[in-house]
């Protein structure tokens, strides 16, 4: 399945219907005057979150919705019928962003959360709304008024509560993987990941935990470099980020020190956020090597670091 988080959509309200002119002529009514009816409301368009959904894919072949159109009045009063409202499902995490003016106009997180974006037309009034003591038989009617249209933004942003970031080959996929049931692809070449994958880490207790493997981030990702930029979104919704380094890149402080600069670059209050440091693919240097290499790497980030390794297991449950 192709992974789409960014969106642009057009959404049309319904226009409301028209009033009509009419007259009562009843035998045994002596007086029967108008009896235009009002016309009907155009429908809503609402944005609806659904766990039906993972990814923004379908809108990527309709972009433009539309809602039904009330129906004109009729006579002896009867207003028209009120178009339905539209409901448009949206994956769990989508925010929903004016594009005109840039406004933010929501955020969908929760199943059944629902979020109108356009609002259907009101219906035009009749002939009956004119009566007067000076004007007992009006002849005029308005139509409905037009629905709302607008060009919106969908973004997704991963529902996480723990975050894999890193760079390029540092194991975050491995370790997804050995984590928990999620499987991306993994070789034993140098690759990176192009979309985000999700995994439950089981607890002893029976709960999980979620998971998400950000694509490996570049220096300069914040500001559009590689594929990060694209992806960077995903972590804001994280409560815990897992810094993973490789141990056999050539130079690991600097791979450690370039991401965090451009999560500060990105967000500055990912800083702010919870964070662990793992020393990746220990198994392949010799302990006294991991030893140091751990040792300086604390020292550089200012914070403890874990050794692990995602292939063999080691350090995994302790991580």
């Amino acid at each position: 399945m192709q992974f789409i988080d960014l969106v642009q959509i057009e959404v049309q309200a319904g226009q409301g219907g028209d009033g009509i002119v009419a007259f009562r002529r009843e035998k045994f009514v002596p007086a029967g005057g108008p009896a235009g009816g009002d016309g009907g409301r155009g429908g809503d368009v609402v944005l609806e979150a659904t766990t039906n959904l993972q990814t923004l894919l379908d809108f990527k072949y309709k972009r433009r919705f539309a809602a039904g159109d009330g129906r004109r009045g009729g006579p002896k009063n009867r207003t028209g019928a009120s178009a339905p409202s539209l409901l448009v499902h949206v994956p769990c995490g989508t925010e929903v962003h004016d594009l005109v003016d840039n406004a933010w106009l929501g955020d969908l997180t929760a199943p059944g959360q629902q979020l109108r974006v356009a609002v259907g037309g009101k219906g035009g009034f009749g002939n009956t709304r004119y009566l007067s003591n000076r004007n007992r038989a009006p002849e005029q009617c308005t139509t409905g008024h037009p629905g709302q249209q607008r060009q919106l933004r969908l973004e997704l942003k991963l529902l996480a509560e723990v975050g894999l970031v890193g760079c390029p080959n540092a194991g975050k996929s491995t370790l997804i993987r050995a984590l928990s049931a999620a499987r991306p692809k993994v070789a034993d070449y140098p690759f990176t990941t192009l979309t985000p994958n999700l995994g439950v880490v089981r607890r002893p207790t029976g709960d999980g935990t979620v998971f998400a493997d950000i694509p490996g981030l570049i220096q300069g990702a914040a500001m559009g470099a590689g594929l990060g930029h694209d992806f960077l979104r995903h972590i804001q919704r994280t409560r815990l980020l897992v810094h993973l380094v490789d141990a056999t890149a050539e130079d690991p402080c600097r791979d450690g020190a370039v991401l965090l600069g451009e999560l500060a670059a990105y967000d500055p209050t990912l800083l702010d956020r919870p964070r662990l440091l793992a020393l990746n693919k220990s198994d392949a240097l010799d302990a006294d090597t991991v030893a140091g290499l751990a040792a300086r790497l604390s020292q550089h980030l200012q914070q403890p670091c874990h050794r692990i390794s995602a292939v063999t297991g080691q350090g995994l449950e302790q991580l």
